[in-house]
């Protein structure tokens, strides 16, 4: 059973930064693209930052140059370095693993964790 738990989430300022760490389980993580993914009130939910197997990173235009995205294989853990942050980065954040089981991709979600940013 593939479990995701997300940690570092909580209130910050405008301009402050924060770090999400999400620790895997269950799975071969290495093998697993990973990605972070964030849900506000009222809006649907919308990837942030991706990264692959071999360490390719993608991130939404939203976010390029203030977030990072990194992995530990030797920790099962995926990272989100997030700076300059501003009150419209406020939601939910999840962690996502794209799991491939032959010729289909499961994906496994955590359970979010709150980031705010204060005006």
């Amino acid at each position: 059973q593939v479990q995701l738990v997300e940690s570092g989430g909580g209130l910050v300022q405008s301009g402050g930064s924060l770090r999400l760490s999400c620790a895997a389980s269950g799975t071969r993580f290495s093998a697993n693209a990973m990605g972070w993914y964030r849900q506000a009130p009222g809006k649907q939910r919308e990837l942030v930052a991706g990264i692959t197997s071999d360490g390719t990173t993608n991130y939404a235009d939203s976010v390029k140059g203030r977030f990072t995205i990194s992995r530990d294989n030797a920790k099962n853990t995926v990272y989100l370095q997030m700076n300059s942050l501003k009150p419209d980065d406020t939601a939910v954040y999840y962690c996502n693993a794209a799991v491939r089981r032959g010729f289909s991709i499961n994906n496994y979600w955590g359970q979010g964790t709150q980031v705010t940013v204060s005006s």
